[in-house]
């Protein structure tokens, strides 16, 4: 009953502000506040939604930018873990390449589409190469922070119990770092979704930002709020089914800053 209780009153509190949000989006709407094509109504918005989905449309571009951002992001997670723990062990590895890596974190990622684009073209390979960029450091620089801020005492009692490199890893470092590491991996899917949207925007012939795009060449604004308001959505509930697997899977290493 406790746990339920507290449950309740966080989804209260989060939802209070968006609540008051859409009371205001409903008294503007009520009383003509704005125009209709800056802001339309709750209706209109509503009749767009169900076209778009019993055409199908809908589903379509949500399918793709899913596709993209999990390639992409699974794509990071098998370069950026790996890479972390080779840098933790080798100091002049890291040395030598983390003013590089610093050098790319600092970029926007979409700044270098017009450069991805002429590399790859318009296809799919521009489009993961944003994904993998936006994803990466946050992955990287955690799961790296975490190995370091691993207990030495721990480590120690590893080397009393003579246990190899790989086995610290295993029953020491990973379990110690986890909680670091998953908040990379929530922090950097959420920066691979946004990042998606908007290489999409650019260039592309699908996707939510292809249709929000779209849209907006076609003074489409209902559709436009369609569309931000998909992924919008469509984020929260990812982030929001992360965190039930996080603490069902790994209970331990949930901390209040996950």
């Amino acid at each position: 009953m406790g746990t339920m209780k507290i449950l309740k009153a966080r989804v209260l509190k989060q939802s209070a502000f968006p609540l008051l949000l859409l009371f205001i989006y409903l008294m503007v709407c009520r009383y003509n506040l704005a125009n209709p094509y800056l802001i339309p109504r709750p209706g209109q918005i509503g009749n767009t939604f169900i076209t778009l989905v019993a055409k199908g449309i809908l589903q379509q571009h949500i399918f793709m930018s899913l596709r993209r951002v999990f390639i992409g992001f699974f794509i990071t997670l098998g370069a950026a873990l790996p890479l972390a723990v080779l840098f933790y062990f080798s100091h002049r590895l890291s040395q030598f390449f983390l003013g590089t890596l610093h050098f790319l974190r600092c970029t926007p990622p979409l700044s270098l589409v017009p450069l991805l684009i002429l590399w790859f073209g318009i296809g799919e390979a521009s489009k993961l190469a944003v994904i993998i960029l936006a994803s990466f450091f946050p992955v990287f620089l955690n799961t790296l922070s975490g190995l370091e801020q691993v207990d030495s005492q721990l480590l120690e009692m590893g080397d009393t119990l003579e246990l190899n490199k790989r086995e610290k890893i295993v029953h020491i470092l990973i379990p110690e770092a986890l909680p670091t590491v998953l908040t990379g991996m929530r922090l950097a899917f959420g920066y691979s979704w946004r990042a998606l949207i908007g290489a999409e925007m650019i260039a592309a012939a699908s996707g939510l930002g292809y249709m929000i795009l779209d849209a907006q060449e076609m003074a489409r604004t209902d559709k436009v709020f369609v569309g931000i308001l998909t992924i919008g959505f469509l984020g929260l509930v990812f982030d929001m089914v992360t965190m039930r697997i996080i603490e069902k899977r790994f209970p331990w290493a949930v901390k209040e800053k996950i």
